[in-house]
Parts: structure tokens; sequence; C-alpha cells
């Protein structure tokens, strides 16, 4: 049984899909921005990628 947990992710071309893990996520208040540099999968290229849950808590 996959006991890690899974973010969902929005990367920059909109792309949306889950990662086991999201870089940097439990920095805490001092980050700067909730976004991350992170492969989507589906365009194969490193994009900034944000939670999907943060886009609709703004």
């Amino acid at each position: 049984m996959d006991t890690m947990e899974r973010t969902v992710v929005r990367c920059a071309e909109g792309h949306v899909f889950s990662t086991a893990t999201f870089p940097m996520q439990n920095l805490g208040a001092g980050r700067i921005g909730p976004g991350r540099l992170i492969r989507c999968p589906r365009c194969a290229r490193l994009r900034h990628a944000v939670p999907v849950g943060f886009a609709a808590q703004r």
C-alpha cells in the first residue's frame, strides 16, 4: 500500500497532475511564493507549478 501523500498541481501550461513529492512545500511562511519548478509529465518540460487548491483560495 502506498502511504506517500500526493499533491495535485497545475503547471504553467495548465496541465493538472499529481506528484508524490512537491519540493519545499513545508518551508513555512518565509518561502517565496507557493510555486515550484517541476517536470510536467504531459509536456515533459520543467514548468512552474502550483498546488491546485492554492489557486482556488486566492
